[in-house]
Formats: structure tokens, sequence, C-alpha cells
């Protein structure tokens, strides 16, 4: 709404310099890209119901069911504001990114403790060894959180320093052995 009403202030200041079409056209680039930008992430969800995880869009949702991985990955996007994902596929639908934290400087927010057992015990359903341990970094998270441990002693945390440590930035995959590594 803010949005529209800075397009329809901005167009009617040009209205006053220009002819009315020209206005017309600022009022809808300045109001309507930002206000269709913000309805659009406002329709994005992910929901996990039991081992069955599904986003949805504003157009398509797709579904991942837990129990059937054919991959899971955790991604780190590591910059001024550091994001950790878990990337999930079933080989045929596509994959879903699940963010799980995110960090700023000194800071930062995390999935709440609901939301990263329920998580954990999803992956745990898998037969991939790759999201047992995915899911132990998330309950280790949890047994950091538990206990009030500072930033540098939780897992996905760690994660990111891992990531910029390594020169990865400001995207990387971690491997297998940098997941494990994770957990010590």
């Amino acid at each position: 709404m803010l949005a529209v009403l800075a397009g329809l202030i901005v167009g009617a200041v040009v209205w006053l310099v220009a002819p009315w079409w020209v206005a017309a056209l600022v009022a809808a680039v300045v109001g309507l890209a930002p206000a269709l930008g913000a309805f659009t992430a406002t329709k994005r969800h992910i929901r996990l119901d039991g081992t069955m995880i599904t986003a949805s869009g504003l157009f398509r949702s797709r579904r991942v069911e837990l129990e059937h991985l054919a991959g899971i990955e955790l991604l780190v996007r590591a910059a001024r504001v550091s994001q950790v994902i878990v990337r999930v596929n079933d080989g045929s639908h596509g994959l879903i990114l699940v963010p799980v934290a995110l960090y700023s400087g000194e800071g930062g927010r995390e999935l709440d403790i609901v939301a990263l057992r329920r998580l954990a015990d999803a992956f745990s359903s898998s037969e991939l060894a790759s999201a047992a341990a995915i899911s132990s970094v998330l309950v280790e998270q949890l047994r950091a959180e538990a206990r009030g441990a500072g930033l540098g002693e939780r897992p996905l945390y760690r994660a990111v320093e891992l990531a910029r440590a390594a020169g990865r930035v400001p995207q990387t995959t971690l491997t297998d052995h940098e997941v494990a590594s994770l957990l010590e």
C-alpha cells in the first residue's frame, strides 16, 4: 500500500510538469513494481506435514516426500547478510529450498525450536546418510540453543564461518565432510 501511495504522489508531481500519460507511466513504475514484488513475496509458504514438505508460491506448488529423497544438501550464502538453507529434492519434482538460519554481523535469526525439531525428525526418516547428518546438525543446533550457547557454538553459524574461511562466497554447498565437521 505504501508503494502504491508513493507511486501516486510521484505521479502527481510529474503530472505538474509532463503529460498525463508520462505521469501515469512513472506512477506505475514507482508504485506498482514494488507492490507486485511485495505481494508475490507474501504468497510464498513452506509447510511440513509429517514427512511431506510443500513449497507453494503465487502460481505453483511443489511437494517433496522426505522419506524418498534423491538428494539433500546444506547450502550457505555468506555475505553481509548470511543465510543457511537446506536444499531437498526427490529427483522428479525439482527441489525445495528451506531457509533455516539468517545471520547479520553478530546477530541472527533461526527457525524456532519446534520447527527445527520437526524438520530434524522428518530428515531422519530418510534413508540417505546426508539426511541423517543434516538432521544431526539440526539436533545439535537445538542443544546449543537450549543451553544458551553463543553464535560461535551453534552449528548453523559455524557453517557460515566455514564457508567464509574457505573463501567460498557468496554461495557454496557444504560437502558431507564439512557437514560432519559442524558436529565437532
